[in-house]
């Protein structure tokens, strides 16, 4: 079962790198306009886009940085789920985790309505306290050697 618990958290690293490319390719053109990069000022970073470009292209900016954050949690869960002996139960939890991450991507970064967004991550969440609330059971409680 470890190949099953890796998958989902292969996939979301494929969704990142898909988000990155995304971001790159309406945030390049939206400063191209402004007179490129060679523009920026010394030191610059994404945030300073803020106000200076559409909102709607900063949104996958927003969200590939939220890509960044929380599912560095999930990564390290699902690896030492997957080192312990992952349950069928981890594998749905952990393939639920990753296809509201990506709802939650093409949520923000197209409609961006914050109440719908939140439900979003809210449900994610609930997943990932769940494969924690695993992590612990596996490690904490754990007699003899891997699985």
């Amino acid at each position: 079962m470890q190949a099953q618990m890796l998958a989902p958290a292969g996939v979301l690293i494929a969704w990142s790198l898909i988000m990155l490319l995304w971001m790159s390719g309406t945030r390049l053109p939206a400063l191209k306009k402004l007179g490129g990069l060679g523009n920026a000022k010394p030191g610059g970073r994404g945030q300073d886009l803020e106000g200076v470009i559409d909102d709607k292209i900063n949104w996958k900016a927003h969200n590939y940085a939220h890509l960044m954050e929380q599912p560095t949690l999930f990564y390290a869960a699902s690896i030492i789920i997957a080192l312990l002996g992952a349950a069928a139960g981890d594998v749905l939890a952990a393939w639920i985790y990753v296809a509201l991450r990506i709802a939650h991507s093409l949520w923000q970064s197209t409609v961006n309505v914050v109440a719908i967004r939140f439900m979003l991550f809210l449900a994610s969440s609930i997943a990932l306290i769940y494969l924690a609330f695993r992590v612990l059971q596996l490690t904490l409680f754990r007699t003899g050697g891997m699985a």
